[in-house]
């Protein structure tokens, strides 16, 4: 190699090998202060388009599992509020079954109507003004026995369950709600209740009501429950594809630590060697010099 003051192929060298090892030390140091493998677009093009697409199926799967959350809360609550009114069908069937013994009189009947009658209009009470966040699930209110709530919606109602716009579950209670608003009226009217239960063939009547009251509430309870039900394996299942998902999130997105503080290490030791060799090939020319003395 010729000596040269103008052209230094050993400082060209060291300088691009300095500029090279200085590169991969930036990456290194980027991504062991981000935690992250893709910080830019230029690290990885293809895998932050897929990284962006997982991340999004996470973070809605996140939501979904709080929809359902809430969905369930929703349906525990009617759920809870019919089995109360069962509860309280079984009292009013204890006393029409009382009441339709001819052992009772005219004075024991009429105690007996108004117990009924004050049960009825708790009946109306449970079925008017049950809700959830603020919103009625059954009736606009407690005087009488007519469907107007959340779950008297003809359509039904959806619930988000999943990242995409198919991922839903339909109920549709209107049909039986409306069924229990009419079984529950032939029992009693809450507003003006007046239910007679005078002589056995009037409690035998209430009886026979109540029997179909019940058979509605639980076909009511039936269908929520089933879906109550449903929602606990939804949601196991979102849980499941969550953390799948989130695992290959990571595979793609997160930094390899122990890779990346080897190739900090390394090339931090390059650095300083091609300083080194830059600053004894940059003495050369010095030698023109001597030559010249």
């Amino acid at each position: 190699m010729a000596l040269s003051i103008f052209t230094s192929g050993a400082a060209m060298s060291s300088t691009n090998a300095l500029n090279k090892s200085n590169s991969i030390l930036s990456t290194a140091m980027e991504r062991l202060g981000t935690g992250k493998r893709i910080n830019s677009a230029a690290d990885d093009a293809a895998g932050l388009q897929i990284a962006t697409r997982l991340q999004g199926q996470v973070n809605g799967m996140s939501v979904a599992q709080r929809n359902v959350s809430d969905a369930t809360a929703m349906l525990q609550t009617a759920e809870g509020a019919f089995d109360e009114v069962t509860n309280i069908l079984y009292r009013v069937k204890d006393l029409a079954t009382q009441a339709a013994n001819d052992t009772n009189g005219t004075n024991e009947r009429t105690a007996i109507g108004a117990e009924v009658n004050e049960l009825v209009k708790e009946l109306g009470n449970i079925m008017g003004n049950t809700s959830y966040a603020g919103e009625n699930l059954f009736a606009a209110n407690g005087t009488a026995f007519t469907a107007a709530g959340k779950f008297s919606v003809a359509a039904g109602m959806n619930f988000q369950i999943g990242a995409s716009k198919d991922e839903k579950l339909t109920l549709n209670v209107a049909t039986q709600l409306g069924d229990v608003m009419t079984k529950l009226s032939a029992v009693g009217n809450p507003g003006t209740p007046a239910t007679d239960v005078t002589d056995a063939t009037k409690a035998g009547t209430l009886l026979t009501n109540v029997g179909a009251a019940l058979d509605s509430v639980g076909t009511m309870r039936s269908s929520l429950g089933a879906n109550i039900n449903r929602l606990g394996h939804t949601s196991a299942n979102l849980a499941n594809m969550k953390d799948n998902t989130t695992l290959a999130l990571g595979n793609i997105r997160d930094a390899d630590f122990a890779s990346e503080a080897t190739n900090m290490t390394r090339n931090q030791m390059l650095a300083q060697t091609s300083m080194s060799m830059l600053k004894q090939a940059n003495s050369m020319s010095g030698m023109v010099m001597s030559l010249l003395g």
